[in-house]
């Protein structure tokens, strides 16, 4: 069951405390993306955020769950509707989280 695009839209506005929050579609699912850095999925309309040492740290009551099977685990977050509390992990993630690696420029077509 895919998640409906209402649920990540709501889900990308509570995040957006943090910084810009985009989504993008992948495998059928979504990748919610701040500043232009993944940190989250959205699977089967439930939201799941990326694992970070010192994020566990600051939240070591959050539930783990694969978000699909054979991937490791990321946070479930239940709560979706505290605005505060996601703006603080999704700032907490970012900061955690590596920069992307830069994109090799694509090579032209012959």
């Amino acid at each position: 069951m895919s998640s409906k695009i209402e649920f990540v839209e709501y889900v990308a506005e509570q995040c957006r405390g943090a910084g810009e929050i985009t989504y993008k579609k992948m495998f059928g699912e979504y990748g919610l993306y701040c500043n232009g850095k993944i940190f989250a999925l959205v699977c089967d309309d439930q939201f799941f955020v990326k694992i970070a040492d010192e994020v566990k740290a600051l939240y070591p009551k959050l539930p783990e769950k694969p978000p699909y099977e054979g991937t490791k685990n990321y946070f479930l977050v239940e709560d979706v509707d505290d605005r505060e509390f996601l703006t603080e992990l999704v700032t907490a993630t970012y900061n955690a989280l590596p920069e992307p690696k830069p994109k090799k420029p694509k090579k032209p077509k012959k």
